[in-house]
């Protein structure tokens, strides 16, 4: 099989940030599509696995456990700076709302019975904040800002494919860095972004459990 599927479920309040704000209006808005409908880019959630990959590697690296799973982070993620495979065999799209809700938007947008910034209103809130100054603990002057947020419970995914057919080594260590994605997107450190996230099967039968479990057996063997 070479088509898998990560869920991400938001349990707080989440900025899939773009990068920028509405002039005005907004310092922070979050990355949504011609329907008004937020997403998180697939480049975004590769690079958050990425980074887990690496954590998850250093703890095994420091054990001296890490030689039964250096080849499918390479294979999984890429080496980058060589030629060999700079980007890996896996590639994540873009993490999506449930497609019925999509499909259904969509019409609606078309139809005119729906504005995209309507629909945007409806799966988001603006949240309010100011810097804290460290000694007093009173917020500093001139520092509000004012970000948008996904609401929390909102269920998200993405489509996991590969160039070829991934090992069980490859899906062990995939399912371990998707168990341990914990927070994503922007103010993670005031809060917001906590996921909960699981890898599915092509079926979209959850296989978290199965493969990390597979991954712990390969640590005990190495």
């Amino acid at each position: 099989m070479n088509t898998y599927l990560i869920r991400l479920k938001l349990l707080s309040d989440t900025t899939f940030g773009r990068g920028d704000g509405v002039s005005g209006l907004l310092d922070s808005e979050v990355q949504h599509d011609a329907d008004g409908l937020p997403y998180l880019g697939g480049r975004t959630l590769k690079g958050l696995l990425r980074n887990e990959c690496i954590k998850i590697m250093g703890a095994l690296r420091s054990q001296g456990l890490s030689q039964c799973f250096e080849p499918s982070a390479s294979r999984l993620f890429g080496s980058p700076g060589t030629t060999e495979d700079p980007s890996g065999i896996m590639h994540v799209g873009n993490a999506r709302l449930p497609e019925d809700l999509c499909r259904a938007v969509h019409k609606d947008v078309r139809r005119g019975t729906l504005k995209p910034w309507e629909v945007l209103d409806s799966l988001t809130t603006i949240r309010r904040q100011t810097a804290i100054d460290p000694v007093s603990g009173a917020p500093q002057e001139n520092t509000l800002r004012s970000v948008r947020v996904i609401i929390r419970g909102l269920p998200f995914t993405a489509q996991v494919s590969f160039a070829v057919a991934p090992s069980v080594h490859d899906l062990a260590l995939l399912a371990a860095c998707v168990k341990a994605l914990r927070r994503v997107g922007e103010g993670r450190n005031r809060g917001r972004g906590l996921v909960e996230c699981r890898l599915l099967d092509g079926a979209a039968v959850d296989c978290t459990d199965h493969y990390f479990a597979e991954f712990r057996r390969a640590i005990t063997g190495c």
